[in-house]
């Protein structure tokens, strides 16, 4: 009796809906589209901005944000209706009726079915990468092996929610739409010339305003945490602008602003010199910011070289930098080599890790330099000079390498032979991304000692993976810090163990005091904050040890960048580069040290305690940053000075990386 009596209540609705629309003839179908899109968009919207309440009161009030989303709204109901309006003309005439109808039935049906599926995907992926959907949830379909093992692992309730949610809006779209497909209203030459203010009404509403400028993210930018800013927005239109904001990849100008060419390399320079005692650039046009390095240890055979990325794993899970006690391996490890206290990722993904640790490079709002075009080939790594000096180059994951396009610029870039998932036998566990780090590690240590076996210097650069979503690693070698298992805690602790097995397996080995080694993230798990760049979750553990590296801890600001340069100089070799790191065993330069920070299209630029940010349409912000409460205090004003190598900074990587001026001298 109830059902019956709900499905007349839907019958009516449907009838009484149909009977409004019928006013607005042919474009009846995109007026109810309308309509369903702006109660999903507001439900939706009310539903994260609850579930994200706290967050939301602390920079500004949930009135504000479902206002300014309805806004946004608009914008992306006048891109639903554009394609229908452009065509429109083309069924006015003769029989196209009924092809009109078709089209626009399925359109109507597709629109919701779409807006349905983002918005059911965006609490997982608030939950991941806090914000909504973005560029990230188009270039992981490049990889469906991974996500859908990372799904179905860890996110079933999301993918399970998505896909039935999903056909269940196409079925009942379908249909409550099915009255529109008998509907005999014809267009009249009313309807017909009142087309071309239909088409400027539309084209109005997707631009947004008035202003020079369309309506962007930026424009709704209104708090300083970025996860609330992309309440603001709805999803479908968030992933929208982030995949036409990819045209502009190589261009800071469009984001910061201007400056002349020679003013760009003049303040690197400058700054460069201010930081690095140990700064010698080599006169060279062509290559700008070319150095010659003079190490700080002179050897006779120069040490070998071996980088242990780990995965996620920020100062927040190390309890001497002020995080959760699960890193008790590395903070053994920390007191026996180079310990960075305030070491600062470049940004929030592993290729950008990857970009400043082995390519030394600055990060731009692009995609990393690992997956850009143009730097497939002649781009400059620590391995394409290591390998011109007669090293042996290698790089060891557990996963598939061709993930993020891994191995396609390692190989193109000075890397002789690569490691996968597919090179492991028998491994001991496999999760969704790959062999585990106990396997990645034992296979690190057959491949270094048969390097140093051979007689030939190596550089091997290993990746780890266990600590990534949906956090599996084998039971049975850990006591668990959380009481279930599947979580980051967790995972970090196990990732923590793996690296002390490898360790003490190291230290009994011949290589060892021939070797260098660098301990160091590639980024923190989840980067969010109230902040414009939550400076919290940028810091991360960093450690230099192994050969004859005596305890010290290192106190002054430092990035990724740095730390291949600083490897260089304590492996003893002496060469030319481009890069544009500093040299953190030269005694000299300004102690307070500098780092930068690439948070979405917030660019932050840290000399000692003083922060500017550089933003999207809106003047530098300026702040102080307390490391040790882990709090940024705004400031109103800063110096203009800094302000200017800030923006420089921010200029330069996409100026070297457009005119392809960033590789070694050999290469020209």
């Amino acid at each position: 009796m109830a059902y019956a009596k709900q499905a007349n209540i839907a019958v009516r609705l449907r009838a009484s809906t149909w009977n409004f629309a019928r006013l607005f003839g042919p474009y009846a179908p995109l007026v109810v589209m309308t309509l369903v899109a702006l109660v999903i968009f507001t439900l939706s919207r009310a539903g994260l901005v609850i579930w994200q309440l706290e967050r939301v009161t602390a920079v500004a009030s949930w009135q504000e944000v479902l206002l300014h989303g309805l806004r946004v709204d608009t914008i992306q109901i006048g891109l639903m209706w554009l394609p229908a309006v452009l065509l429109a003309p083309l069924f006015a005439f003769g029989s196209a009726w009924k092809n009109w109808r078709r089209f626009t039935y399925f359109w109507v049906v597709l629109c919701t079915s779409a807006i349905i599926l983002l918005e059911l995907s965006t609490p997982g992926f608030i939950a991941e990468y806090d914000s909504r959907p973005n560029r990230l949830f188009v270039e992981y379909l490049k990889y469906p092996h991974e996500v859908l093992s990372m799904l179905w692992g860890g996110f079933k309730i999301h993918l399970f929610a998505g896909v039935i949610g999903t056909a269940i809006t196409a079925l009942v779209m379908g249909w409550f739409m099915r009255p529109w497909l008998s509907q005999e209203i014809r267009w009249s030459r009313l309807k017909l010339w009142l087309w071309p203010l239909i088409f400027l009404l539309t084209a109005l509403v997707i631009r947004g305003t008035i202003s020079h400028r369309p309506a962007n993210p930026a424009m709704f930018a209104r708090t300083t945490d970025s996860m609330v800013n992309s309440l603001i927005l709805d999803s479908p239109w968030s992933l929208i602008h982030a995949i036409y904001s990819l045209k502009h990849e190589n261009t800071s100008s469009d984001i910061y602003g201007n400056m002349p060419e020679e003013e760009i390399f003049r303040l690197v320079q400058q700054t460069r010199q201010r930081f690095d005692a140990g700064f010698n650039p080599a006169a060279n046009e062509a290559l700008p910011t070319l150095t010659h390095l003079k190490p700080t240890r002179q050897r006779d055979r120069p040490l070998n070289l071996v980088i242990i990325l780990e995965e996620s794993l920020g100062a927040t899970f190390v309890q001497s930098l002020g995080g959760v006690p699960v890193t008790p391996e590395l903070e053994k490890l920390k007191e026996q080599g180079w310990w960075f206290e305030q070491m600062y990722a470049t940004g929030t993904r592993s290729v950008r890790g990857i970009e400043a640790v082995v390519t030394g490079f600055q990060p731009t709002p692009a995609q990393s330099v690992v997956k850009l075009s143009l730097s497939q080939r002649n781009f400059f790594t620590i391995a394409s000079l290591l390998e011109a000096k007669g090293y042996s180059t290698e790089f060891i994951y557990g996963g598939e390498s061709h993930f993020d396009n891994m191995v396609g610029f390692f190989m193109g870039n000075g890397f002789q032979r690569e490691q996968d998932q597919d090179s492991y036998v028998n491994p001991a566990f496999v999760g969704s991304w790959g062999a585990s780090d106990e396997d990645l590690f034992n296979k690190t240590h057959e491949e270094i000692s048969a390097s140093h076996a051979s007689g030939k210097p190596f550089f091997t650069l290993v990746f780890t993976s266990s600590n990534h979503a949906p956090f599996e690693f084998p039971d049975g070698r850990i006591a668990l810090h959380d009481p279930v298992k599947a979580t980051d805690n967790n995972a970090v602790k196990y990732a923590d163990y793996a690296l002390g097995q490898f360790f003490k397996k190291a230290q009994q080995s011949e290589y060892w005091k021939d070797t260098l080694f660098i301990v160091v993230a590639d980024h923190d798990i989840r980067v969010h904050g109230h902040d414009m760049v939550p400076l919290e979750h940028f810091h991360i553990p960093a450690l230099i040890l192994g050969a004859d590296i005596t305890p010290r801890k290192i106190q002054t600001v430092a990035s990724q960048i740095d730390l291949p340069v600083t490897a260089l100089s304590l492996m003893g070799i002496e060469a030319e580069h481009p890069m544009t790191g500093r040299d953190i065993s030269r005694e000299g330069g300004d102690p307070i040290g500098r780092a930068m920070m690439q948070f979405e299209q917030n660019f932050a630029w840290m000399e000692g305690n003083k922060v500017v940010v550089l933003r999207p349409e809106k003047a530098p912000a300026h702040g102080t940053w307390d490391v040790k409460n882990k709090k940024f205090t705004s400031v109103p004003n800063g110096p203009q000075d800094m302000e200017q190598r800030a923006l420089a900074n921010s200029l330069l990587p996409a100026l070297l990386y457009r005119e392809q001026r960033y590789h070694l001298p050999t290469a020209e």
